[in-house]
């Protein structure tokens, strides 16, 4: 029996130049199959696409929650869903004024408060507002995902049959290429050197080759076509989904081995954790 998986690379300002990437596969016997990608031009249009009542596990390439650390110096509410309320109703200047203000009372070399994810997986601080802007990304995303009704394990309870997994693409690219970079926004800085490393990163997730992968017994598989296109893709937002897409599958694996929470360790039921982390 398959099971539908999604994959979403995920950007707070989507545009048709630059939209929401959802990858949808489906789970069968050891292979993530790559159905189809989706682009989505609006936040409107993704909550809406998430709404429809199909049954699904997917990887959102989406920070779930703030440091726990930040959020009781500021005086937020500590309960999860209280907290991403408040933080909603909250527009973009004031986080970047009180995110600020928090980063510039700290000494040098420790601005930004970290959750306890962000050291297994290597990933940015949450409350990061540029380069990337991953606290914008978190406004933008986790009320629609709330407002989709979807369930996020460990954090806020929606319809059992559509769950949300924070992903982190990177983690899984980098057990492959290391620190070596595969995508660039940046027309000038898409080079053949990653072109080439893009390429290398998909035929080891087709073999069945990555860490995560051989753990799980799984590999990606594409048709001709849909290799060419993730590697043609020099943004990686294609291929970010399709590994946001893979760490669902992980997820599922595990989900269907009995593990109570799809293979999320214990975590701080206020910052979230990050699948396969």
């Amino acid at each position: 029996m398959t099971t539908t998986l999604l994959g979403c690379d995920f950007t707070s300002a989507p545009s048709r130049r630059k939209p929401i990437t959802l990858a949808v596969g489906a789970l069968d016997r050891g292979r993530v199959l790559l159905g189809r990608v989706e682009r989505l031009e609006t936040l409107d249009a993704w909550r809406e696409r998430l709404s429809r009542p199909e049954a699904w596990v997917g990887g959102f390439d989406l920070p779930f929650g703030l440091p726990r650390e930040l959020v009781t110096t500021l005086g937020w509410p500590i309960d999860w869903r209280a907290c991403m309320a408040h933080y909603a109703s909250l527009d973009r200047a004031t986080i970047r004024h009180a995110f600020a203000d928090f980063c510039n009372a700290r000494p040098a070399g420790g601005k930004f408060a970290h959750r306890a994810t962000d050291g297994p997986a290597g990933s940015s601080p949450s409350m990061k507002w540029v380069n990337p802007p991953v606290a914008f990304m978190l406004h933008a995303g986790v009320p629609r995902l709330v407002d989709a009704g979807v369930t996020l394990p460990g954090l806020h309870l929606g319809d059992p049959s559509r769950t949300a997994l924070e992903a982190y693409p990177a983690l899984l690219a980098r057990s492959v290429l290391g620190s070596t970079s595969y995508k660039s926004d940046d027309k000038a800085r898409q080079t053949p050197e990653r072109l080439i490393a893009r390429k290398t990163l998909i035929n080891a997730l087709e073999s069945g080759l990555a860490p995560l992968l051989q753990a799980a017994q799984l590999r990606l598989k594409l048709s001709h076509a849909q290799r060419d296109a993730l590697a043609d893709d020099a943004s990686g937002d294609t291929l970010d989904a399709v590994l946001c897409l893979l760490q669902a599958a992980w997820a599922q694996t595990q989900h269907s081995a009995g593990h109570p929470c799809w293979g999320l360790p214990p975590f701080d039921p206020l910052e979230g954790w990050i699948v396969t982390a």
